[in-house]
This record gives C-alpha cells, structure tokens and sequence, in this order.
C-alpha cells in the first residue's frame, strides 16, 4: 500500500485509513475487530475515530467505539498503528460530554478533559493525529491551537488537524499559527465524494498552497455510490434508511445524500465502473485518492464482506480517459448532493 504524509509532518500514512464511526452501533465489537484486523493484515495503518463515535451521536454510547478500537489496539504493536482522534467542538450541538450545546467545546478547558478521555477510552498515552472534529468561529483559533500546542509538549498528541472545517477558517488557523509561533493543522478531514466535489471549489487550492493534507471521509457519499439506494431503495439496516425514520436533522442529512440528482449520478459513475471492470465501490475509493491534496482515504464497513471491495482501490489507478468520462458527469451533474 502507498505512504502518504501528512501534510508537513513527519507521519507517513497508508493512503486508505479503515474509519470505526459505525462501531457499536451498526457493528458489534466482534465484527469490527475482524473489519480491522483485515485492513491490518492488508498493510493498512492508519485509523480514524472520534470521542463522539458511534454516530449518529447519543449520550448513552458516546465513547464507545473508541473503547473498541483501544482493546483492538492491544492486540497490535502500538507503534504499527498511527491513530487519529478528535475533540468533537460544537458542532451538531454535541460537544465534550456532558457539556451541552452553547458553549464551547475548544477551549482549553474542553480540549484538556476531552484528551484525557479518549486516552483512557482507548488505553493508550498519545494520539497520533488529534483533530478538532467541528469548528467553532465564534472562538479563538490561537486559544484553541495553544491548548493543543500543551498537547503536544506533553507528548499526549503528535500532529494536529481539523475537520469539517471552511476555507476562511482553515488560512485563519494557518495565519494564527505562524503568527505566533504555534503548531499548525496539518490535515482536513473534510466530505469529499464522487456525488461531493465542493472542496475542489476553493479548499483544495489552500491545501495544496499550503501544503495541508486532506483525509477524505464518506468517499462513497454514505453508501450511496454503491447503488444500494438506487430506484427508491432502501435497505434494512443502512444508515439513511435508519435516518430517514429518525429525527429531522438526520432525516435532513439523508434528503442530501438521496435524492434524484445523487441517483442520477450514481447510476453514470456505475456505467464508467462496469466499462473498467471495477466495483462502484472501488472506483469511488480509487478517484477519492488519486488527488494530490489527499493523504489517505477514510473508509468505514459494517461487515467484512464490505471490505475487501474498499481495500481493492489500494491497488487502482485510474487512467486520464476514466477521470475526464468522470469530470465529464460531474460538470453536467454539477451537486448532486442537496
């Protein structure tokens, strides 16, 4: 498998990153040890998880999948894992429990509890990529990236990056650090999709200028690109099937990952894999990396049959001709998530 780096770190990373959103809620701990242990065993080394994990968020499980990942973790030498986590902010009104919504969730105060829980949670005594998991504008990005900077001075944490974030805030935290003289982001772990490409508009140039890196999540738009949801589909037990029956912000969500235009795009993207004797799984995996801003593409299974399919994308390289008939979709379909 490739080796990536990091932005301007020193960490190298598996170009495909195994992400664990799903474990213990759509994926037993049983299940996901044998998910993780297949990407091991296929060279993969990085790992992606958050203290907000499972999703979607409820108090009662929060936690719990990095507790799996931290048992998972004692079954592998440690320094064969680089493991990234992430301090949730206030996005989605879910912050550092059991803070509520409306206040901060990166300031020092926060950063520092939200550490010293996920280390505990996973049994572990550094994080190699800590992450603030959603931004917070109304705050200090020099607060913020001093709390963190004791992160690392302590050696709980190795490199810092960010998540969610807008192109205003990801230069703001960029000209903070330089200013005075903090540790900076060295990765965005941002949406990026065949049926999403709005990071190409304008961060994708800031990354590259700056030579940050980005992580990709949801390279298969949340299964969509799959086909799974194609004709009105909806499968038994898949994340926007369950979201649609949920409350309204997550029955929002799925309303922008399923609908007509997602479809439509799907369906054309299936037509270019079929003609390259691909999976739409794989080719979406596949063009997802094959940019030169990204580091590493995060993908996540709930089964283990699901893997291999994202796993066979290490070995693809697209060809010109692929990525203009993909262009070429993407520019008549322009967004087709809402």
């Amino acid at each position: 498998m490739n080796k990536n780096r990091l932005g301007r770190s020193g960490i190298v990373v598996s170009d495909i990153c195994m992400g664990t959103m799903t474990f213990g809620s759509q994926c037993n701990e049983k299940a996901a040890f044998a998910i993780l242990d297949r990407a091991f065993d296929a060279g993969v080394d990085f790992y992606d998880t958050a203290e907000v994990y499972p999703v979607p968020p409820e108090e009662r499980y929060m936690g719990v999948t990095e507790k799996i990942v931290g048992r998972w973790m004692k079954t592998k030498p440690r320094d064969a894992i680089i493991l990234a986590s992430k301090v949730a902010g206030p996005g989605h009104g879910w912050i550092t429990p059991p803070v509520r919504a409306g206040k901060s969730g990166l300031d020092r105060h926060h950063i520092m509890r939200a550490i010293e829980g996920s280390l505990r949670r996973l049994d572990t005594d550094y994080i190699d990529l800590y992450q603030t998991h959603w931004p917070d504008h109304d705050y200090y990005y020099e607060e913020t990236l001093r709390a963190l900077e004791e992160l690392i001075a302590a050696g709980k944490v190795r490199v810092l990056g960010c998540s969610n974030e807008t192109t205003w805030g990801l230069t703001r935290s960029l000209w903070m650090a330089d200013a005075h003289g903090l540790p900076r982001y060295e990765t965005i772990q941002n949406n990026f999709s065949l049926n999403n490409r709005r990071f190409e508009d304008e961060l994708a140039q800031a990354c590259l200028q700056e030579g940050v890196s980005l992580l990709p999540y949801s390279p298969l738009a949340g299964g969509v690109l799959s086909g799974k949801y194609n004709d009105g589909a909806l499968p038994a037990g898949a994340r926007f099937t369950n979201y649609l029956d949920g409350e309204e912000r997550q029955r929002l969500m799925a309303r922008r990952f399923v609908n007509p235009q997602a479809e439509e795009a799907t369906k054309r993207f299936q037509e270019i894999a079929r003609d390259i004797d691909l999976s739409p799984v794989t080719l979406a995996v596949a063009w997802s990396k094959q940019h030169d801003f990204v580091a590493s593409t995060i993908v996540g299974a709930t089964a283990l049959d699901q893997v291999d399919e994202l796993l066979a994308a290490a070995e693809v390289t697209l060809s010109t001709e692929t990525m203009r008939r993909i262009d070429q979709v993407s520019q008549e379909i322009r967004y087709p998530m809402g």
